[in-house]
């Protein structure tokens, strides 16, 4: 049975669009994630997909070598008609995909549990499956964690293609603070005397409606002496008037970080819960005002903690608080085990965001991107590594009475 269509097709294909992953090179975060799917769900295969217009592609996928299929064959095509999991125990006793090829051949698909992958604006751009050629139930834990994987594929998504944005901002602003010192060159230098000369003429022609021939004649010459000098002052001007901020900037208002931390910790709880890793929440008390995005900061905050879980072994510790240090501070310590196990967090951390994060590719790109973002948050990023105590995280934000005009000089400044 074909799928209809989403009612907002148009929309939710634009917001694909945007995000400019389509057919794009493999990345170890995703990778990460649906060997996490298969793991936790038992199944042998896992796929990000994302819903083309005629076809469904693979971001990530394991138990397979395809790296796309018909969409008119897809269980994803109808799994993102909803905003929950799409649960197939036996695709054989399913109207919806009895006659599926996929299901009629040999091995073919009996189970599927797909997770739509919707963005803050709402949008089903693919899923987060798992599929298996026995039918299959998953209980409550597998379903949990699921969903929560399936958060995590979007917010990856997400804070990468708003990383670029925040560049593509500071490049304007870059360019708007040239702009303003070519402007103020013009204006205090060659043009100066011209612009005087103009306003006067202008002044007594508009005070005593008589044509000064003579001062027009100076006006004539100032002017064709220094066109090119006026064309880059309208450039500039026009330039200047271009260069806001725009979208893509981030959305910035006081919000609570312990608030925010609180629920990034819940979002990845599920996770964390199929590992048996368990999470100290100590992220609470007074609130703590601070400027932020709020989406993006808890996008941020929950791949660090994903990132705390997925490199932490089975049965390890992860403790979470809010405290003042220097400012406002989120702090993250992936403990060591009784055993003297160690996690493996460190390395990731500080070769994929503290060491020249921007010059890292491959399987820290994730926790590069999120460097980016703090960077915009002026947050600054501390880490320790202490056998006995494992890997601690400290992220410092500054304090709320910090303006957005400020935070903006300083961006410009830096």
């Amino acid at each position: 049975m074909k799928a209809p269509l989403p009612d907002n097709e148009i929309d939710r294909l634009t917001a694909l669009y945007a995000l400019d992953i389509l057919d794009s090179a493999p990345e170890q975060d995703f990778d990460d994630i649906v060997a996490l799917a298969s793991n936790v769900c038992g199944t042998p295969m896992s796929l990000v997909t994302l819903v083309d217009t005629d076809r469904q592609w693979f971001k990530a996928k394991i138990g397979t070598e395809a790296t796309e299929t018909d969409r008119e064959l897809s269980f994803c095509s109808h799994a993102i008609l909803g905003r929950d999991l799409l649960v197939v125990p036996d695709a054989t006793k399913d109207p919806r995909f009895a006659d599926n090829p996929t299901v009629t051949c040999d091995d073919g698909v009996r189970f599927y549990a797909g997770a739509p992958l919707v963005t803050t604006d709402g949008f089903a751009l693919g899923t987060l499956c798992v599929i298996d050629n026995e039918p299959r139930k998953l209980d409550v834990e597998q379903l949990q964690a699921l969903r929560a994987l399936a958060r995590q594929v979007t917010s990856q998504m997400e804070l990468r293609r708003h990383a670029i944005a925040l560049a593509n901002t500071t490049a304007r602003l870059q360019e708007l603070e040239r702009r303003k010192d070519d402007l103020a060159g013009l204006v205090g230098g060659d043009l100066r005397a011209p612009l005087r000369l103009m306003s006067q003429y202008l002044g007594k022609l508009g005070k005593t409606g008589y044509h000064d021939a003579e001062m027009g004649d100076l006006v004539s010459k100032a002017v064709s002496g220094h066109i090119r000098g006026f064309i880059d002052l309208l450039h500039h001007l026009t330039t200047m008037a271009d260069a806001g901020f725009g979208s893509e900037s981030l959305h910035m208002r006081q919000i609570d970080l312990t608030r925010i931390t609180q629920r990034a910790v819940e979002a990845v709880r599920p996770i964390a819960a199929t590992k048996q890793i368990w999470i100290l929440n100590q992220a609470g008390g007074p609130a703590m005002p601070i400027l932020a995005d709020p989406v993006r900061l808890e996008q941020v905050l929950t791949h660090l903690l994903f990132a705390a879980v997925k490199y932490t072994p089975s049965g390890g510790r992860v403790r979470v608080g809010t405290e003042i240090e220097s400012g406002p501070t989120v702090r993250l310590d992936d403990m060591d085990m009784p055993d003297g196990m160690r996690p493996d967090l460190f390395p990731h951390l500080y070769y994929g965001a503290i060491a020249n994060p921007s010059t890292v590719p491959g399987p820290d790109r994730g926790l590069a991107v999120a460097k980016k973002i703090l960077d915009a948050h002026h947050a600054t990023v501390a880490l320790s590594d202490r056998p006995g105590d494992g890997t601690s995280l400290h992220v410092v934000f500054p304090f709320a009475d910090l303006t957005p005009t400020d935070m903006i000089e300083d961006l410009i400044a830096a």
